[in-house]
C-alpha cells in the first residue's frame, strides 16, 4: 500500500502509520497526513496532527485509539481544525508550541523529550513556515522526524509573510540538515522521504537559488516592484493557482533581503 491511500491506516515504520485526510488541493498536495504512533504492544497511541474538521477522517483516526496524546506541528487549519471534535471523541490532551492550541497539557519546549505509547520523541522547534512550527524527532532504531510542513514529501514549503519568516526558516533547515544521515522525513503532506538531512540541504540550495532570482528580478524591475511583479518573473514555472501564496513568499524574501542589508 503506497501513498496516497485514503481511508486506510498505512504502516510506514514499526511504530508510525499514516492516515491521509481527503482534503487535497494545490497547497495540501494529496491531503493532510495524520500520523498514529505506537510501539508494538502499546495499548495507547500518539496522534500527530488530527487534521481538518472532517468527521469521517477524525472517526477513522479515533478508531485506532485509545489516544494518550495529541501533538501539533503548527496551527494551520488543515492540521488543527479537527482538534476540538477529536478531543471530544477521545478525551486526549493536546500539546503544541502555542499555548492557545493546548488542551489539558503544557506547551512544548525546544529539546524536550516526550515518551508516550512506547515511542521516544524529541521536540525540535523549526520556526519559518509558521512562527509556531515544530518537528518531532523519533529517537529509535528506525529513526525518523515528523516534519509537519517544514519539509514536504513533494515540492517545497511556502514561507508566507508575515507569519512565515525566511531567516528563521533557513535556520530551521540547518537544524534538520544537522540530523544524522538516514533519518526518514515523515511529512505533513506527501509521501515519506528516506533522508531528511539530504532533503533539508536540497531545500537550502533551492532557497538560495530563489533568492538569487529575486535579486535579479529587483535589478530588472527597478525600485519598489510589487510582489506580484516579482512572482511573474521568478515563479513563472509555478501553477498560477498558488500565485497568491507566492505573493506572500516573495514578501518574505524581500523582508529577508532587507534584513540582510541592515545587518
Amino acid at each position: 500500500m503506497q501513498h496516497p491511500a485514503y481511508g486506510e491506516l498505512r504502516p510506514v515504520t514499526s511504530y508510525a502509520s499514516v492516515l491521509l485526510a481527503r482534503n487535497p488541493n494545490p497547497m495540501t498536495l494529496d491531503g493532510t497526513n495524520t500520523w498514529v504512533l505506537r510501539e508494538p504492544g502499546s495499548r495507547e497511541c500518539v496522534v500527530v496532527d488530527p487534521g481538518p474538521d472532517d468527521v469521517e477522517h477524525l472517526g477513522l483516526v479515533a478508531e485506532h485509539g485509545p489516544v494518550g496524546l495529541v501533538l501539533l506541528t503548527h496551527h494551520h487549519e488543515d492540521h488543527t481544525a479537527g482538534v476540538a471534535e477529536f478531543v471530544q471523541r477521545t478525551g486526549a490532551p493536546v500539546r503544541a508550541l502555542d499555548p492557545k492550541l493546548c488542551r489539558d497539557a503544557e506547551p512544548l519546549v525546544d529539546g524536550e523529550p516526550i515518551t508516550a505509547a512506547g515511542v521516544e520523541l524529541r521536540v525540535m522547534t523549526t520556526a519559518g513556515h509558521t512562527a509556531d512550527s515544530v518537528c518531532f524527532v523519533a529517537e529509535h532504531d528506525e529513526p525518523a522526524v515528523f516534519t509537519g510542513d517544514s519539509i514536504l514529501g513533494r515540492g517545497t514549503t511556502v514561507v508566507a509573510h508575515p507569519d512565515g519568516h525566511l531567516g528563521s526558516y533557513l535556520d530551521s533547515l540547518r537544524k534538520i540538515a544537522a540530523l544524522p544521515p538516514g533519518v526518514r522525513a515523515l511529512p505533513g503532506h506527501g509521501p515519506e522521504l528516506d533522508d531528511a538531512r539530504a532533503i533539508a540541504e536540497h531545500y537550502l540550495d533551492h532557497r538560495q537559488q530563489r533568492l538569487a532570482q529575486v535579486r535579479q528580478a529587483l535589478t530588472d524591475l527597478g525600485p519598489d516592484p510589487t510582489p506580484r511583479q516579482v512572482v511573474e518573473l521568478v515563479y513563472a514555472d509555478v501553477d498560477p493557482a498558488v500565485w497568491p501564496a507566492a505573493d506572500l513568499t516573495v514578501q518574505a524574501q524581500l523582508t529577508y533581503l532587507e534584513e540582510q542589508r541592515t545587518l
